[in-house]
């Protein structure tokens, strides 16, 4: 009994880091205690112990993934244990993504709810989402397991090229981009709000800090974000306020901050801090209603956004451009139909830009929301 108990009670602490180990806690939970009653002795008491933390560990991480309700399916699409596991060891930081890749392998597909993908070495056109997942194009494709992007991709495909024909598209540019990730700032975000990446980046008029944020928060928000320069004595030179209207759970968001030059007295501040807020959205949330793609040639990259709703939908893309881990440049585009900034219901939004400098990947990141008519 004794060895039971201590093997059952190790072997329980060491998986309930993958959170299956709470069945063999508590097997060893069982037997630590009989052994506790009967001998207690501190070796019982020990075993006792590691039982128990074997036991809790599955809890909080469990509530840290659904808190207190029941389980419920994520935009990963992953299982009941996968998920727990994705959450808990992404919020401690760690990069859970190729856990979301390997699910691209399976037939079951999800709609597209994120905003990531690289882009500029790769022929195809794929969605834009780190949490996206595909159809296995070795199984047959039926009415159950079809996505947005199934039944529009090939008209988007063309549209793509289309705009990629009439556009005067830049050569690929030899300029290297100049980038100061590592300036020195400071800032404050909200409970919930996740820092994933940061950068800064400057070209002849402008510099621009860079921040990748995810929302955590559990609940659907408005954020927003002042940015402001500051000399090495702490002194104001420049102010940035930016906003981005609607974030779902779990979303990855930019911000981009804009400091002239001019304001500047044409010198790099030495520091920068950024303040951000949030706040219920004013706007309605309509991300799982589009599908966005975007495609590379020569310095251009092109982005198409379907709308699958019945109505008007605002989409505020960013293409952050980069030559290497370095950050070079940051474009924010708005795909828009029939000359509008807003995509007509149940078509395709188009946008291109040009970035000036030389680039090796692409990242980009969007939201989505209903749009305001102002003629209603």
């Amino acid at each position: 009994m004794k060895i039971a108990a201590i093997v059952l009670a190790v072997l329980g602490l060491i998986t309930s880091f993958a959170a299956i180990g709470i069945v063999p806690s508590i097997a060893g939970f069982a037997l630590s205690l009989m052994w506790f009653l009967e001998k207690k002795s501190i070796n019982s008491a020990r075993s006792l112990a590691i039982s128990v933390t074997g036991i809790l560990l599955p809890v909080v991480m469990y509530f840290n993934s659904f808190g207190f309700s029941l389980p419920y399916e994520k935009s990963t699409g992953l299982s009941f244990l996968s998920q727990i596991i994705y959450d808990n060891y992404t919020n401690l930081g760690l990069d859970m993504r190729g856990m979301i890749k390997n699910k691209e392998k399976e037939p079951e597909v999800e709609p597209a709810t994120d905003y990531l993908k690289e882009t500029a070495d790769d022929k195809s056109i794929e969605a834009d989402s780190e949490e996206y997942t595909f159809v296995d194009e070795s199984q047959p494709k039926t009415d159950e397991n079809k996505s947005i992007d199934d039944e529009y991709e090939l008209d988007i495909i063309d549209i793509v090229d289309d705009e990629m024909h009439s556009h005067e598209h830049k050569p690929v540019s030899t300029e290297i981009g100049a980038s100061d990730d590592d300036m020195s700032c400071y800032g404050g975000l909200p409970l919930g709000t996740l820092l994933i990446a940061r950068y800064f980046r400057e070209d002849d008029h402008n510099c621009n800090p860079v921040l990748v944020l995810q929302n955590k928060s559990g609940d659907l928000c408005r954020y927003e974000c002042k940015f402001t320069a500051r000399d090495g004595a702490g002194n104001q030179l420049a102010v940035s306020e930016k906003t981005v209207e609607v974030v779902q759970n779990d979303a990855k968001f930019v911000f981009e901050g804009r400091f002239d030059k001019n304001e500047l007295q044409g010198k790099l501040p030495t520091m920068y801090e950024f303040s951000i807020t949030r706040r219920k959205p004013y706007e309605k949330d309509r991300l799982d209603d589009v599908a966005v793609y975007s495609k590379t040639e020569g310095n251009s990259v092109f982005l198409a956004a379907e709308n699958t709703c019945d109505k008007k939908v605002k989409v505020d893309a960013f293409v952050l451009f980069f030559d290497g881990n370095e950050l070079v440049d940051c474009i924010w585009l708005i795909p828009g139909s029939d000359s509008n900034v807003f995509i007509e219901p149940e078509s395709v939004g188009t946008v291109s830009g040009d970035a000036y400098y030389k680039f090796d990947r692409i990242e980009t990141y969007y939201t989505a929301y209903e749009a305001v008519d102002s003629r209603n």
